[in-house]
């Protein structure tokens, strides 16, 4: 029994601490727009349309400094600290959104 109530605990401690990208999407909105229709700053591209494979390759881009134009160094500040389970997670949120 005490194995099963601390798998359960454990199953629920990690599910609170897992990457949600719409939670994530909320920081980038300001820039973005809330359906990553705009245009950050009117110096990025729209991001709206774009497939999860895509978004990760600019978020595994911008994090290692290898990807980027004019907003480069704002990207690779924003995204340093997020994880490989942040990114996975914000870019399914961010190719899904209509």
């Amino acid at each position: 029994m005490k194995k099963v109530l601390f798998l359960a605990g454990l199953v629920c401690a990690t599910s609170i601490f897992a990457a949600d990208g719409e939670t994530l999407f909320k920081t980038c909105a300001t820039c973005h727009g809330a359906k990553a229709e705009k245009s950050a700053l009117n110096k990025s591209q729209i991001i709206a349309g774009w497939d999860a494979a895509k978004i990760t390759a600019a978020l595994d881009g911008y994090k290692a400094g290898t990807y980027g134009g004019v907003l480069k160094g704002t990207m690779t500040a924003q995204v340093k600290n997020l994880s490989a389970d942040d990114v996975k997670a914000l870019a399914t949120y961010i190719s899904s959104i209509k």
